[in-house]
């Protein structure tokens, strides 16, 4: 059974209710839901999604360089990076200056279909700030964009990704 209340339905001044961690993972789950489903009638996953994303937009990145951009996992990008070979949305070819790395390429189906998954996810983007006007829709964005740069940089301090609500490892 899907969780519906939001936190209009609490109490706005509750402790969950003001945490940033907790507004995020809300926001980050409930577009994760929405998404996932949208951008599968494509053919992708949301990280085959958003890795397409950021191959079209620089083209010329190794994998290295790509699993950085995308705050990802080396290993979980090749599979990714297999997945999206695969269906041919993607070519990988040697670096001219490092024949050990590998430069990713969108293939012309690759922004086709990023295209197309694009504007479903820009939909349901638009939905989710129905309620706001356009100045604090915009401003959100905007926010939101410079927080994801270097002050989350700074907050991780150096740290490994992890899964902060996963159970201990022994």
């Amino acid at each position: 059974m899907a969780h519906t209340s939001s936190p209009d339905d609490q109490a706005s001044d509750s402790r969950l209710h003001s945490d940033l961690h907790w507004l995020f993972a809300r926001l980050k789950q409930g577009l994760a839901t929405a998404e996932a489903s949208a951008v599968r009638e494509h053919g992708l996953s949301l990280w085959g999604y958003t890795v397409l994303m950021a191959i079209v937009d620089a083209p010329t990145r190794s994998q290295l360089a790509l699993a950085h951009a995308v705050s990802v996992d080396k290993s979980k990008l090749v599979l990714v990076l297999d997945e999206l070979e695969a269906a041919e949305l993607v070519r990988r070819r040697p670096d001219p200056a490092d024949r050990r790395a590998r430069i990713v390429e969108a293939t012309d189906a690759g922004r086709r279909v990023l295209d197309a998954a694009r504007e479903d996810v820009r939909t349901i983007e638009e939905g989710l700030l129905a309620d706001l006007d356009p100045t604090a829709a915009g401003t959100l964005r905007s926010v939101l964009g410079r927080l994801a740069g270097a002050p989350v940089a700074r907050v991780e301090n150096g740290q490994e990704y992890d899964n902060a609500c996963a159970p201990e490892r022994p």
